[in-house]
């Protein structure tokens, strides 16, 4: 059984009967080969909810209907899973089955603590406001950061989250790594504007139709509200959020700008290394994963192409393969992957003449830091770039061991401390 419960934005429905007097969370740990994933169940009456803290799944609405008896029946289709059990004393002890394999599961009353000691708590020796902003049809509301006897020469930024949608603190297994930022920043003097993504959290506006271009113009939007108040107004972003970052710098909307983790080669080029890192992850032969790339690239080429991509059936993919192929060459279509394919941050690079800091860990599994970081190195000697790579971190720059997806929630570190002062130093360096 796979160690990823897929249910981050899926309805579930739970039947539970015998807990009318048991309301309230209760939590469980699965533990599948050497790894240990919390789970956990929140019942009132009211309703359900499902989470899964460690994958950032949280809220999941869910069915529960009480019948007085002492057995536990959980179902829940989108995820293929169930968990059955019985009431005994303060706990439930039974098993939890997805895709047909079973591991023991008791659940008790409490909740899950994920420890993230960098998370800001008040008092903090700074002021925020809540504010709004609008780009078109979206109403972005976020957090304004202001430090302590902030003027206008005070530096500014806008920071920009990563791919999916995402609040404003870019929360994420228990991380806030956009929170974490924020406070740091506003303790040396700089100031942050964070905002949920379009359609998201507080904000509104249209999601299904939107492109990289839209995300961009939320960000410069946010820019236009901090320029009535700041003279000195960069840009922050995460992963995508980080390309895009690179998008304002290109049209000069900021006068500085900071990429972490950002992608600095083609979506089209990114989309095939991620996919054969993955293939091969998952034991492929190199031949299958050549196969299966190429149908991915014809696919891209016809979109930059403008035209829609053929479909594939080929005969040397077995059918999972070949369904899993379907279903990315459908997603194709789609506004946001037509913006992504067609995207060449190498160009907006080349037309980048702000100061720009591009920051990556070494163990980023979502972005390939030699690929990346070198495309900016390749101009470092000509404009004000600064490069740096970091040893052992991951894409959300945590140390780490292995750098992989389902590794983010089991660490601590929401981000590195060294991270995080040579992004203020650097700032200051420009700014102050």
């Amino acid at each position: 059984m796979s160690n990823r419960l897929f249910m981050t934005s899926c309805m579930a429905t739970l039947t539970v009967f015998g807990m009318a007097a048991q309301s309230g969370s209760w939590k469980g740990e699965l533990k599948i080969g050497s790894t240990t994933l919390p789970i956990l169940f929140n019942f009132s009456t009211e309703g359900c909810t499902l989470d899964s803290p460690a994958q950032g799944a949280k809220g999941i609405p869910a069915k529960w209907t009480p019948d007085g008896s002492g057995k536990v029946s959980v179902q829940i289709p989108v995820i293929n899973g169930s968990f059955e059990g019985k009431l005994t004393g303060d706990s439930i002890p039974g098993k939890f089955t997805q895709h047909g394999y079973s591991v023991p599961l008791t659940l008790r009353p409490g909740e899950v603590k994920l420890n993230r000691p960098q998370t800001p708590k008040p008092p903090y020796p700074y002021t925020t406001e809540e504010v709004s902003f609008k780009n078109d049809d979206a109403i972005l509301s976020g957090t304004l950061t202001l430090p302590e006897n902030y003027t206008k020469n005070t530096p500014a930024l806008v920071m920009v989250t990563g791919s999916g949608l995402q609040n404003r603190d870019e929360e994420a297994f228990g991380h806030k790594p956009f929170a974490v930022i924020a406070d740091a920043l506003a303790r040396q003097g700089i100031a942050t504007l964070r905002y949920d993504d379009r359609g998201f959290g507080e904000s509104t506006g249209d999601v299904i139709s939107s492109t990289i271009d839209d995300f961009k113009n939320d960000a410069a939007a946010g820019i236009r509200l901090l320029r009535k108040r700041f003279k000195h107004v960069g840009v922050l972003g995460h992963s995508e959020g980080g390309t895009i970052a690179i998008m304002l710098a290109s049209d000069k909307a900021v006068d500085f700008a900071i990429s972490l983790a950002g992608m600095t080669v083609s979506g089209k080029e990114l989309l095939l290394r991620q996919n054969r890192d993955a293939l091969a992850g998952m034991g492929l032969s190199s031949d299958l994963v050549d196969i299966y790339c190429k149908h991915l690239s014809d696919g891209m080429d016809a979109v930059i192409a403008g035209k829609d991509p053929e479909p594939v059936n080929d005969t040397q993919l077995q059918a999972p393969l070949n369904q899993n192929l379907s279903k990315a060459l459908q997603q194709f279509a789609t506004p946001y992957m037509r913006s992504f394919i067609r995207l060449s941050a190498k160009d907006n690079l080349a037309k980048t003449s702000v100061p720009l800091l591009a920051l990556n860990g070494t163990k980023d599994t979502q972005i390939d830091y030699v690929n990346n970081l070198a495309a900016v190195k390749a101009l470092a000697s000509s404009k004000p770039f600064t490069v740096k790579s970091y040893e052992g971190l991951n894409h959300f720059f945590q140390h780490a061991e292995t750098g992989s997806v389902d590794e983010y929630g089991k660490i601590e570190e929401t981000i590195s401390p060294e991270v995080l002062a040579d992004i203020i130093a650097w700032i200051k360096k420009r700014c102050l």
